[in-house]
Protein backbone atom coordinates (compact mmCIF):
# COMPACT_ATOMS: atom_id res chain seq x y z
CA UNK A 1 0.00 0.00 0.00
CA UNK A 2 1.51 3.42 -1.31
CA UNK A 3 1.79 6.50 1.09
CA UNK A 4 -1.35 8.23 -1.44
CA UNK A 5 -3.31 5.34 -0.70
CA UNK A 6 -3.01 5.68 3.46
CA UNK A 7 -3.79 9.31 2.72
CA UNK A 8 -7.20 9.08 1.00
CA UNK A 9 -8.01 5.90 3.17
CA UNK A 10 -7.62 8.41 6.74
CA UNK A 11 -8.92 11.59 7.46
CA UNK A 12 -7.10 14.73 8.18
CA UNK A 13 -6.01 16.05 11.69
CA UNK A 14 -9.29 17.11 13.61
CA UNK A 15 -9.61 20.27 15.09
CA UNK A 16 -12.26 19.80 17.85
CA UNK A 17 -13.17 22.41 19.77
CA UNK A 18 -14.84 21.82 23.36
CA UNK A 19 -18.76 22.89 23.45
CA UNK A 20 -19.11 26.01 24.95
CA UNK A 21 -21.59 26.17 27.98
CA UNK A 22 -21.95 30.14 28.76
CA UNK A 23 -24.91 29.11 31.01
CA UNK A 24 -22.97 27.12 33.57
CA UNK A 25 -20.39 29.92 34.13
CA UNK A 26 -23.37 32.46 34.63
CA UNK A 27 -24.41 30.07 37.02
CA UNK A 28 -21.07 29.71 38.99
CA UNK A 29 -21.00 33.48 38.88
CA UNK A 30 -23.88 34.30 40.09
CA UNK A 31 -23.33 31.40 43.06
CA UNK A 32 -20.15 33.38 44.01
CA UNK A 33 -21.56 36.56 44.12
CA UNK A 34 -24.02 35.46 46.80
CA UNK A 35 -21.73 33.46 48.50
CA UNK A 36 -19.41 36.56 48.89
CA UNK A 37 -22.22 38.73 49.99
CA UNK A 38 -23.04 35.89 52.78
CA UNK A 39 -19.59 35.73 53.75
CA UNK A 40 -19.99 40.00 54.12
CA UNK A 41 -22.37 39.90 56.02
CA UNK A 42 -21.11 37.55 58.47
CA UNK A 43 -17.79 38.79 59.49
CA UNK A 44 -19.31 42.75 59.50
CA UNK A 45 -22.42 42.81 60.75
CA UNK A 46 -22.01 42.66 64.73
CA UNK A 47 -25.59 41.27 65.09
CA UNK A 48 -25.18 37.88 64.22
CA UNK A 49 -23.29 37.35 67.81
CA UNK A 50 -22.03 34.08 66.83
CA UNK A 51 -19.86 34.12 70.32
CA UNK A 52 -23.10 34.65 72.50
CA UNK A 53 -24.18 32.05 70.18
CA UNK A 54 -21.99 29.40 70.87
CA UNK A 55 -22.49 30.28 74.60
CA UNK A 56 -26.23 29.30 74.00
CA UNK A 57 -25.20 25.95 72.56
CA UNK A 58 -23.33 24.74 75.98
CA UNK A 59 -26.17 25.99 78.06
CA UNK A 60 -26.90 23.32 80.06
CA UNK A 61 -31.01 23.61 79.51
CA UNK A 62 -30.07 23.67 76.27
CA UNK A 63 -28.01 20.34 76.51
CA UNK A 64 -30.99 18.68 78.21
CA UNK A 65 -33.53 19.64 75.91
CA UNK A 66 -31.48 18.51 72.70
CA UNK A 67 -31.11 15.06 74.82
CA UNK A 68 -34.13 15.04 76.23
CA UNK A 69 -36.65 16.20 74.02
CA UNK A 70 -35.27 16.43 70.57
CA UNK A 71 -33.22 13.34 70.50
CA UNK A 72 -35.35 11.62 72.67
CA UNK A 73 -38.78 12.54 71.24
CA UNK A 74 -37.36 11.51 67.60
CA UNK A 75 -35.97 7.62 68.74
CA UNK A 76 -39.33 7.31 70.43
CA UNK A 77 -41.53 8.82 67.86
CA UNK A 78 -39.67 6.93 65.28
CA UNK A 79 -39.94 3.68 66.98
CA UNK A 80 -43.83 4.12 67.40
CA UNK A 81 -43.96 5.35 64.00
CA UNK A 82 -42.27 2.21 62.03
CA UNK A 83 -43.87 -0.43 64.01
CA UNK A 84 -47.12 0.44 63.99
CA UNK A 85 -46.70 1.29 60.02
CA UNK A 86 -45.94 -1.77 59.67
CA UNK A 87 -48.64 -3.34 61.48
CA UNK A 88 -50.79 -1.18 59.24
CA UNK A 89 -49.02 -1.84 55.86
CA UNK A 90 -49.22 -5.26 56.38
CA UNK A 91 -53.19 -4.37 57.63
CA UNK A 92 -53.86 -2.98 54.54
CA UNK A 93 -51.88 -5.68 51.88
CA UNK A 94 -55.00 -8.61 53.76
CA UNK A 95 -56.87 -10.14 52.17
CA UNK A 96 -59.43 -9.12 55.37
CA UNK A 97 -61.98 -6.04 54.56
CA UNK A 98 -62.18 -5.20 57.95
CA UNK A 99 -58.37 -4.87 59.02
CA UNK A 100 -58.03 -3.23 55.08
CA UNK A 101 -60.99 -0.60 55.83
CA UNK A 102 -59.44 -0.01 59.91
CA UNK A 103 -56.05 0.47 58.23
CA UNK A 104 -57.02 3.21 55.40
CA UNK A 105 -59.15 4.94 58.35
CA UNK A 106 -55.99 5.40 60.29
CA UNK A 107 -53.83 6.18 57.13
CA UNK A 108 -56.68 9.06 56.13
CA UNK A 109 -57.30 10.49 59.68
CA UNK A 110 -53.45 11.00 61.01
CA UNK A 111 -52.31 12.14 57.14
CA UNK A 112 -54.78 15.07 57.34
CA UNK A 113 -54.38 15.96 60.94
CA UNK A 114 -51.62 18.56 61.25
CA UNK A 115 -48.98 17.53 63.88
CA UNK A 116 -49.22 20.54 65.75
CA UNK A 117 -53.10 20.25 66.01
CA UNK A 118 -52.73 16.73 67.22
CA UNK A 119 -50.15 17.47 70.18
CA UNK A 120 -52.81 20.30 70.94
CA UNK A 121 -55.60 18.46 71.04
CA UNK A 122 -53.88 15.28 73.06
CA UNK A 123 -52.52 17.21 75.53
CA UNK A 124 -55.32 19.76 75.95
CA UNK A 125 -58.55 18.32 74.45
CA UNK A 126 -58.39 14.95 75.59
CA UNK A 127 -57.42 16.13 79.52
CA UNK A 128 -60.39 18.92 78.48
CA UNK A 129 -62.99 15.76 78.08
CA UNK A 130 -61.29 13.22 80.20
CA UNK A 131 -59.85 14.72 83.48
CA UNK A 132 -59.48 11.23 84.94
CA UNK A 133 -59.07 8.08 82.39
CA UNK A 134 -60.26 4.41 83.39
CA UNK A 135 -59.11 1.66 81.65
CA UNK A 136 -61.14 -1.68 81.69
CA UNK A 137 -64.08 -3.01 80.60
CA UNK A 138 -66.27 -0.80 78.58
CA UNK A 139 -69.56 -0.24 80.11
CA UNK A 140 -68.11 -1.92 83.28
CA UNK A 141 -69.27 0.29 86.38
CA UNK A 142 -72.93 -0.73 84.02
CA UNK A 143 -72.45 -4.12 84.34
CA UNK A 144 -71.26 -4.40 87.77
CA UNK A 145 -74.02 -2.51 88.83
CA UNK A 146 -76.65 -5.11 87.05
CA UNK A 147 -74.96 -8.48 88.31
CA UNK A 148 -74.42 -6.97 91.57
CA UNK A 149 -70.79 -7.23 91.28
CA UNK A 150 -68.30 -5.10 94.18
CA UNK A 151 -65.46 -4.70 91.57
CA UNK A 152 -66.53 -2.25 88.70
CA UNK A 153 -64.04 -4.18 86.08
CA UNK A 154 -61.70 -0.96 86.03
CA UNK A 155 -58.23 -2.38 85.32
CA UNK A 156 -56.26 0.67 86.48
CA UNK A 157 -56.69 4.71 86.73
CA UNK A 158 -54.53 7.99 85.87
CA UNK A 159 -54.94 11.65 85.73
CA UNK A 160 -54.31 12.65 81.62
CA UNK A 161 -52.65 16.70 83.18
CA UNK A 162 -50.11 14.41 85.33
CA UNK A 163 -49.18 13.14 81.51
CA UNK A 164 -50.21 15.79 79.36
CA UNK A 165 -47.16 17.99 79.61
CA UNK A 166 -44.60 15.76 79.60
CA UNK A 167 -42.40 14.50 76.68
CA UNK A 168 -44.01 11.18 76.49
CA UNK A 169 -47.18 12.92 75.47
CA UNK A 170 -45.13 14.28 72.60
CA UNK A 171 -43.75 10.93 71.88
CA UNK A 172 -47.36 9.41 71.76
CA UNK A 173 -48.68 12.14 69.43
CA UNK A 174 -45.96 12.71 66.48
CA UNK A 175 -45.22 8.51 66.88
CA UNK A 176 -49.19 8.01 65.93
CA UNK A 177 -48.91 10.46 63.16
CA UNK A 178 -45.56 9.20 61.61
CA UNK A 179 -47.19 5.85 61.93
CA UNK A 180 -49.32 6.80 59.07
CA UNK A 181 -46.57 8.11 56.81
CA UNK A 182 -44.63 4.75 57.93
CA UNK A 183 -47.16 2.71 57.03
CA UNK A 184 -47.27 3.86 53.01
CA UNK A 185 -43.54 3.13 53.20
CA UNK A 186 -43.87 0.12 54.28
CA UNK A 187 -46.48 -1.21 51.87
CA UNK A 188 -44.13 0.51 49.07
CA UNK A 189 -41.34 -1.62 49.70
CA UNK A 190 -43.36 -4.86 50.49
CA UNK A 191 -45.00 -4.38 47.04
CA UNK A 192 -41.82 -4.07 45.46
CA UNK A 193 -40.78 -7.62 46.35
CA UNK A 194 -41.25 -10.26 43.45
CA UNK A 195 -44.65 -12.40 44.78
CA UNK A 196 -42.67 -15.17 43.93
CA UNK A 197 -40.48 -15.08 46.47
CA UNK A 198 -43.53 -15.02 49.06
CA UNK A 199 -44.70 -18.28 47.10
CA UNK A 200 -41.61 -19.61 47.36
CA UNK A 201 -41.19 -19.15 51.10
CA UNK A 202 -44.46 -20.85 51.49
CA UNK A 203 -43.72 -23.56 49.48
CA UNK A 204 -40.48 -24.30 51.79
CA UNK A 205 -43.08 -24.56 54.69
CA UNK A 206 -42.98 -21.17 56.02
CA UNK A 207 -46.32 -19.22 57.68
CA UNK A 208 -47.25 -16.22 55.74
CA UNK A 209 -46.04 -14.41 58.98
CA UNK A 210 -42.48 -16.12 59.33
CA UNK A 211 -42.25 -15.21 55.34
CA UNK A 212 -42.82 -11.45 55.89
CA UNK A 213 -39.83 -11.31 58.61
CA UNK A 214 -37.46 -13.65 57.49
CA UNK A 215 -38.19 -13.50 52.90
CA UNK A 216 -40.11 -10.11 52.34
CA UNK A 217 -39.17 -7.75 54.73
CA UNK A 218 -35.55 -8.23 54.60
CA UNK A 219 -35.49 -7.54 50.51
CA UNK A 220 -37.99 -4.49 50.91
CA UNK A 221 -35.82 -2.86 53.44
CA UNK A 222 -33.59 -1.65 50.04
CA UNK A 223 -37.04 0.27 49.07
CA UNK A 224 -37.86 1.54 52.48
CA UNK A 225 -34.62 3.03 54.45
CA UNK A 226 -34.24 5.99 52.34
CA UNK A 227 -37.17 7.11 52.79
CA UNK A 228 -37.62 5.97 56.12
CA UNK A 229 -34.78 7.94 56.77
CA UNK A 230 -35.98 11.73 55.54
CA UNK A 231 -38.73 10.69 57.76
CA UNK A 232 -36.23 10.20 60.98
CA UNK A 233 -34.11 13.43 59.87
CA UNK A 234 -37.78 15.33 59.55
CA UNK A 235 -38.66 14.23 63.10
CA UNK A 236 -35.67 16.11 64.20
CA UNK A 237 -37.29 19.24 63.01
CA UNK A 238 -40.89 18.59 63.89
CA UNK A 239 -39.96 17.82 67.85
CA UNK A 240 -39.77 21.72 67.90
CA UNK A 241 -43.79 21.41 67.94
CA UNK A 242 -43.51 20.14 71.41
CA UNK A 243 -44.63 23.59 72.58
CA UNK A 244 -47.92 23.22 71.02
CA UNK A 245 -48.35 20.62 74.12
CA UNK A 246 -46.96 22.46 76.70
CA UNK A 247 -43.66 20.97 76.47
CA UNK A 248 -40.42 23.46 77.31
CA UNK A 249 -37.68 20.72 77.78
CA UNK A 250 -36.83 21.08 74.20
CA UNK A 251 -34.18 22.52 72.10
CA UNK A 252 -35.68 24.95 69.93
CA UNK A 253 -37.46 26.39 72.89
CA UNK A 254 -34.90 26.33 74.94
CA UNK A 255 -32.26 28.42 72.61
CA UNK A 256 -34.91 31.03 71.85
CA UNK A 257 -35.98 31.76 75.47
CA UNK A 258 -32.25 33.00 75.95
CA UNK A 259 -32.44 34.93 73.15
CA UNK A 260 -35.28 36.87 74.17
CA UNK A 261 -34.11 37.09 77.78
CA UNK A 262 -31.56 39.10 76.38
CA UNK A 263 -33.10 40.73 73.28
CA UNK A 264 -30.60 38.89 71.07
CA UNK A 265 -32.68 37.09 68.54
CA UNK A 266 -30.75 36.42 65.84
CA UNK A 267 -27.67 34.28 68.53
CA UNK A 268 -30.93 32.25 69.96
CA UNK A 269 -32.05 31.16 66.41
CA UNK A 270 -28.78 30.74 64.94
CA UNK A 271 -28.24 27.94 67.90
CA UNK A 272 -30.56 25.92 67.16
CA UNK A 273 -30.05 25.95 63.65
CA UNK A 274 -26.72 25.33 64.03
CA UNK A 275 -27.57 21.62 66.67
CA UNK A 276 -30.21 20.66 63.85
CA UNK A 277 -27.51 20.84 61.41
CA UNK A 278 -25.31 18.82 63.58
CA UNK A 279 -27.62 16.35 64.27
CA UNK A 280 -29.22 15.85 60.78
CA UNK A 281 -25.89 15.63 58.98
CA UNK A 282 -24.86 12.82 61.96
CA UNK A 283 -28.56 10.98 60.46
CA UNK A 284 -27.36 11.88 57.09
CA UNK A 285 -24.01 9.58 57.70
CA UNK A 286 -25.69 7.16 59.10
CA UNK A 287 -28.67 6.43 56.51
CA UNK A 288 -25.95 6.29 53.68
CA UNK A 289 -24.06 3.45 55.40
CA UNK A 290 -27.70 1.74 55.63
CA UNK A 291 -28.17 2.16 52.01
CA UNK A 292 -25.18 0.69 51.47
CA UNK A 293 -25.78 -2.31 53.88
CA UNK A 294 -29.02 -3.31 52.73
CA UNK A 295 -28.38 -2.42 48.42
CA UNK A 296 -25.75 -4.31 48.92
CA UNK A 297 -26.18 -7.22 45.68
CA UNK A 298 -28.53 -4.99 43.69
CA UNK A 299 -27.35 -3.73 40.37
CA UNK A 300 -23.63 -3.99 41.67
CA UNK A 301 -20.98 -7.10 40.49
CA UNK A 302 -18.90 -8.31 43.25
CA UNK A 303 -14.86 -7.30 42.81
CA UNK A 304 -14.36 -10.97 42.09
CA UNK A 305 -16.58 -10.54 39.12
CA UNK A 306 -15.06 -7.23 38.04
CA UNK A 307 -11.51 -8.83 38.62
CA UNK A 308 -12.36 -11.65 36.46
CA UNK A 309 -14.04 -9.66 33.63
CA UNK A 310 -10.89 -7.56 33.55
CA UNK A 311 -8.56 -10.81 32.90
CA UNK A 312 -10.23 -12.08 30.27
CA UNK A 313 -10.37 -8.33 28.74
CA UNK A 314 -6.38 -7.99 28.94
CA UNK A 315 -6.08 -11.43 27.59
CA UNK A 316 -7.81 -10.84 24.21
Amino acid sequence: MTASTESLDRPGVIHARPVRHPGRWLGVAIIAIIVAMLISSLVTNPLWDFGYTFQIMQQKSVIEGLWLGTLLGTVGSMLIGVVLGVILAIMRLSDNPVLRGAAFVYIWFFRSMPRYVLLAVLATGVGYLYNQLDVGVPFGKQLSGAVGLSSDLTFFSFRWDDFSSTVWIGILALGLSEAAYMAEIARAGILSVDKGQAEAAQALGMSSGLAMRRVILPQAMRVIVPPTGNETIAMVKDTSLFIAANIITELFYQTTLFGSRSFKIIPGLMAATLWYLIVCSVLMVGQSYLEKYFGRGYGAVPKKTQQKIMKIEADH
